[in-house]
């Protein structure tokens, strides 16, 4: 089988996607405050305000996070599949192509990178560390959804 061209510019070093996975996680924690406050207003009208907070483990409370996760994907699918960035990737000129290093990725690869990238926050980033094993420094969700990251060059 042949090996794919090599991708014409380079993959982003683990620290340029750190820092721009902190510089999204404002834009998702407005998203997140937006959920908790619909869900606290719809909780105080329906009468439980009065006695309690919603329960922790509770079925609301894991429909809370549920929601919180799909607007995250949300924020994360739209502005990869607008132009490759999302906010916090811009100021670092980091970009998702596919795993040509050009073209854009479709529809099922992005949602496949932010399903796996998800699994790998939840254990710890141990996805998002890979990369420095990785010979191609690729990520477990650039691996499972054959995208990649890649620092495009100043103007």
């Amino acid at each position: 089988m042949a090996s794919a061209p090599a991708p014409s510019r380079p993959s982003a070093l683990i620290g340029w996607r750190v820092l721009a996975l902190v510089y999204d996680l404002w834009p998702a924690l407005a998203l997140w405050m937006l959920a908790s406050l619909l869900f606290t207003v719809i909780f105080t009208i329906s009468g439980h305000a009065s006695r309690e907070n919603i329960a922790p483990f509770s079925a609301l409370q894991w429909l809370l996070w549920l929601v919180c996760w799909l607007l995250t994907a949300a924020y994360a699918l739209l502005s990869w599949r607008r132009g490759g960035q999302t906010l916090g990737m811009r100021p670092w000129r980091l970009k998702v192509v596919a795993d040509d290093g050009v073209s854009a990725p479709g529809r099922r690869a992005l949602w496949i990178r932010y399903a796996v990238g998800s699994a790998s926050l939840l254990l710890g980033g141990l996805g998002f560390w890979w990369a420095w094993l990785d010979r191609e420094r690729l990520t477990w969700h650039d691996r499972a959804s054959c995208t990649r990251i890649v620092r495009m060059p100043k103007r």
